[in-house]
């Protein structure tokens, strides 16, 4: 009995095999031509001029994270010196200084709506912190408890609903009301590190330390689409302004962008001279620029359609460990464990 079970395995096994492998040689067929090569014909960009227009000062120690808000004029940062702290990217003002309860922060967003910021780290909490109270101080409105691992990124949907991705390998859809958790996203095998929201809210992408990006349908709860091609872990994704590619920075030093339709791997942004990891990654308000955090201090703005590098940003004393762009596409903002936050445009 236990043979006759075995050998069924076995077979089960064969099958699902040669059934990869007629998957892989018939997306190998469909594979046509590169990005590279269909780019060919389209003018190269001149060399990108950005300067830092706005430096924000304030944080007394590393900042580790930072989100727009969809006004295109504030936004939220997190450091280790235990705040939170809200700003006015065009005037520098701060507009709220959040004292967080365990300064081990890791992540901070913003809700669309401009009324909620949130934050978590390794008290493994998503934070959810009211700006719109009726007595005017900031105060905790919801702490989300689930996650048995370090939280790495949170993004809300809306003000009602939350995305958590964890050390714990999981991420997690939230009811930030009832402050409990709808859905539980599991099928990495190695710490989540970033997620990002697809234009259409209903997908959203991971990028983990298994070196996989995955694609997750939140109304089915299920990966629909696992993209390799990474030689070690992920810490950034961040999806194409169109939601049918996205980006990843990976601690192999390289930046590269992946296809929902085509299911494949489209670019890679690499130099040799580069050879420190990615902390993050933006996308310019076209598509055309991309974006990445660097641990050697710079901040590189790669063509996305050539692959080639148009500008190298330097400006911080230390690792650039987090970056965005306004949602009118007219700002870059950089945070950096030097402790300051620089616009650029």
């Amino acid at each position: 009995m236990g043979d006759d079970i075995s050998e069924k395995v076995q077979a089960a096994k064969r099958e699902a095999e040669q059934l990869k492998e007629r998957i892989r040689s018939t997306r190998e067929k469909l594979a046509d031509t590169t990005l590279r090569q269909a780019a060919e014909r389209v003018s190269a960009l001149p060399k990108i001029s950005m300067k830092v227009r706005r430096t924000l000062k304030g944080h007394l120690a590393k900042i580790y994270a930072m989100h727009w808000a969809e006004d295109e004029r504030h936004l939220v940062s997190a450091s280790q010196d235990g705040k939170l702290i809200v700003w006015d990217a065009f005037s520098t003002n701060k507009i709220h200084a959040i004292p967080l309860r365990s300064s081990w922060v890791m992540t901070c967003a913003y809700a669309p709506s401009g009324n909620y910021v949130a934050c978590g780290g390794l008290d493994n909490l998503c934070s959810i912190y009211n700006l719109k109270t009726k007595e005017g101080a900031v105060k905790v409105a919801r702490e989300l408890s689930a996650h048995t691992g370090y939280l790495s990124c949170c993004r809300f949907i809306s003000d009602r609903q939350i995305l958590t991705s964890s050390g714990d390998m999981s991420c997690m859809l939230w009811d930030i009301d009832a402050g409990v958790k709808i859905m539980e996203f599991n099928d990495h095998t190695g710490d989540v590190m970033s997620l990002s929201l697809s234009p259409n809210k209903n997908i959203f992408v991971s990028g983990a330390c298994d070196a996989t990006a995955k694609v997750w349908d939140i109304r089915s709860g299920r990966c629909v689409q696992t993209f390799t091609g990474h030689e070690s872990d992920i810490n950034a994704v961040q999806f194409f302004p169109n939601g049918d590619a996205f980006g990843t920075g990976s601690d192999d030093a390289s930046c590269r962008l992946f296809d929902l339709r085509a299911d494949r791997e489209l670019n890679q942004y690499t130099h040799d001279n580069i050879l420190c990891g990615i902390t993050s990654v933006a996308f310019s308000y076209s598509g055309r620029l991309l974006f990445a955090g660097y641990d050697d201090f710079n901040c590189n703005v790669w063509d996305v359609l050539k692959g080639t590098r148009v500008s190298t940003l330097s400006s911080h004393d230390n690792r650039v460990s987090c970056l965005g762009v306004s949602s009118d596409g007219m700002a870059l903002a950089t945070g950096s464990w030097d402790s300051l936050l620089k616009i650029w445009a």
